[in-house]
């Protein structure tokens, strides 16, 4: 397992993170292996947020929470710091897989808000988990658990040093891997196997590195028209995750 990012962020910390917003506190809040370290509230979210007794709770106003989180962040009334979770093993993500089971494997997707977005598709459709590269994915925090609507203590989260090395080990506990690419000639309704899929996708713009895609079973792309040159990451995951699913 990689070792935890110590980078600062604005509003919390990479060690420290804060959240906000009804979902990814509730959720946290529900999560028997997240440590809250304290919370502020207003008198009316604090009255159903039903906040452990050993957590150091604030009641404030609304305009003070707000200066404790990103400009216009939508904290609803509440705001909680917490410890990161631990990461994930990829071994515990893909030992013995069913052959209906699919796993997400971001090669450099770095913004917070799709990341995010991902975690809460994964969840709906039931995926293992996701994958990412340490040093090129967002740590925990307040956008990527708004984002993922409480799914961020649902889905198991591996980060890995070396993702080549990653893919490999995929592939040989029985994982088909197809890269999501736009120029690939295979549409990705073609390329699903009878296997567990891991779906493989890269950064807006750069898309997968010529050193992921070599560590692919396959190469497919999703069938949009022309008047898109591609999808937003996350949206594209969304969809694979629903195809892969449907299988």
């Amino acid at each position: 397992m990689s070792r935890r990012k110590k980078s600062h962020q604005s509003h919390g910390t990479a060690n420290r993170p804060r959240f906000w917003g009804k979902h990814a506190v509730a959720a946290a809040l529900d999560n028997p292996d997240r440590k809250v370290l304290r919370a502020w509230a207003t008198r009316e979210a604090a009255g159903f947020m039903q906040f452990p007794k050993d957590v150091p709770l604030t009641l404030s106003e609304a305009p003070d929470l707000g200066r404790l989180v990103p400009n216009d962040a939508p904290h609803q009334g509440v705001v909680i710091e917490v410890e990161p979770l631990e990461d994930a093993w990829l071994d515990e993500l893909i030992a013995s897989p069913s052959p209906d089971a699919v796993l997400l494997v971001l090669d450099q997707v770095t913004d917070p808000h799709n990341v995010g977005a991902i975690l809460r598709s994964a969840a709906a459709f039931g995926a293992v988990g996701i994958v990412t590269q340490d040093r090129h994915s967002p740590p925990e925090s307040g956008v990527v658990a708004k984002a993922a609507s409480g799914a961020l203590e649902r889905v198991k989260w591996a980060r890995v040093v070396n993702l080549a090395r990653a893919l490999e080990e995929i592939g040989d506990a029985g994982f088909w891997r197809i890269g999501l690419t736009g120029d690939a000639d295979a549409l990705l309704k073609d390329a699903l196997g009878a296997t567990a899929s891991a779906l493989v996708l890269g950064a807006e713009g750069p898309g997968l590195r010529p050193n992921t895609r070599e560590h692919c079973d396959a190469l497919a792309r999703l069938p949009i028209t022309d008047a898109v040159e591609s999808l937003n990451v996350s949206n594209a995951a969304a969809i694979a995750l629903y195809a892969a699913s449907s299988r």
